[in-house]
């Protein structure tokens, strides 16, 4: 039936641009009848079960560094040190901090992604096996520490590139469900490392871990693979990716709301057990269990926060997740005079706070209709350098540099010395 009297209002040649662009991002404009289906089927969920245990495996290993640290600052040859903490912060803030280096390399030579997770690999269960050997913390650093996190880095980045590819209408939800095996790795991996500690010493449990993660993660690799060939799946790789999509006032705010969040999510993780036992009188197990609590209720928040990122606006799903934080914070931390508020509290913390990382889907999906530009793996990388240590290890430095500000003072006059 023929539209006689309707005028079809033309779009822009940059309206079309940005359309492209974000069906390149999102959904490759091709012919994909003769590729696996995206959004469901055997093969998207056997690739969502592989990057769900990569996340484990990866991630969890340095998110459970509390251990190592309490266990070499009581034993020898490292406990007379001032510097174990080093080895934490260099695990977690590389693997933050340089995402953006990675995305950048895999972005232009997209060829190298699959390849970069086996070579990860390799350097990650190299780093924790030599770190075995160390005899003092400086070795601990440069392995357990450096090499770990460059190869974590390498290893994990292609999977986030490869899901916008498995996963297109589900994609907060495939996120969401990556990202709880975090939680699930903050749940059990401390009971396990804990015990191999306890029972034979660090240099036997780091082997067992290189092993362990090897043995693990090398078959599971043969799923965690592009859904499309490299040839189709990304046609305009070969345009100079840039960063103004920096610039925006969309990614600004949203970017400014992430570190800001970012800075205090860890605090309860860190104060929580001292809490319980000193002003509740728990004793260290119970206290303990505030921990397993946030980790166990954001395995849940972050499947459900991704599933709703995909039905409603990004801005709406930030103020769910900040709001339920802020309340359970004041309401349930802030008058709790028991443990099963205390737990209450950890249960909400987790759910709200815990899921804020599964909004970043939408983030990228608001950045990219705004940019014509912008890579969906770039900003990703931003986003997570943002969050998680990258702004603590910014704020320690700017911290530790206002030391300097009594020079400067000086300097300029404001400041008059006696000689």
């Amino acid at each position: 039936m023929e539209n006689e009297g309707i005028e079809l209002a033309p779009i822009s040649l940059q309206e079309a641009r940005r359309r492209n662009l974000i069906e390149e991002n999102f959904e490759p404009a091709i012919n994909t009848s003769r590729f696996p289906p995206a959004d469901t089927g055997k093969d998207a969920w056997l690739f969502l079960a592989a990057c769900f245990t990569v996340e484990v495996l990866v991630w969890g290993f340095p998110f459970a560094f509390g251990l190592f640290q309490d266990y070499y600052s009581t034993h020898e040859p490292f406990s007379t040190s001032n510097s174990i903490a080093v080895i934490g912060a260099c695990a977690m803030g590389i693997m933050y901090l340089g995402a953006p280096v990675v995305f950048a390399v895999l972005k232009q030579w997209p060829s190298l992604r699959r390849g970069a997770c086996f070579v990860g690999l390799i350097i990650m269960c190299i780093g924790t096996g030599l770190s075995s050997l160390s005899q003092n913390v400086t070795h601990l650093i440069l392995t357990q520490g450096i090499l770990y996190a460059i190869g974590g880095s390498i290893a994990y980045c292609p999977t986030i590139l490869f899901v916008n590819e498995w996963f297109i209408k589900r994609r907060g939800l495939a996120f969401g469900v990556m990202w709880a095996g975090t939680g699930v790795a903050g749940v059990i991996l401390p009971l396990v490392l804990q015990h191999l500690l306890s029972t034979y010493g660090f240099r036997t449990t780091l082997r067992i871990w290189s092993i362990t993660l090897f043995v693990f993660t090398f078959p599971l690799l043969y799923f965690v693979k592009p859904r499309l060939p490299t040839s189709q799946s990304h046609r305009h790789h070969s345009r100079t990716f840039d960063f103004s999509f920096l610039t925006l006032r969309t990614f600004a705010v949203l970017q400014a709301c992430n570190v800001l969040e970012a800075l205090g999510y860890f605090l309860p993780s860190i104060y929580l057990p001292t809490y319980a036992q000193q002003y509740l009188g728990a004793s260290p197990f119970p206290a303990a269990f505030t921990l397993i609590a946030i980790n166990v209720a954001s395995v849940f928040g972050c499947i459900v926060m991704g599933s709703l990122i995909d039905r409603f606006h990004v801005t709406t799903c930030i103020l769910l997740s900040s709001m339920g934080a802020t309340v359970g914070t004041f309401l349930l931390w802030g008058f709790s005079t028991s443990l099963p508020i205390l737990y209450l509290f950890c249960i909400t913390y987790g759910l709200f706070a815990g899921s804020f990382s599964s909004t970043y889907p939408g983030i990228i999906k608001d950045v990219l209709k705004r940019s014509d530009t912008a890579d969906a793996g770039l900003v990703f990388a931003f986003l997570a350098a943002g969050s998680g240590f990258g702004p603590v290890i910014a704020f320690t430095g700017v911290s530790a540099a206002c030391g300097a500000l009594s020079f400067v003072a000086r300097s300029v006059g404001w400041l008059w010395v006696a000689e």
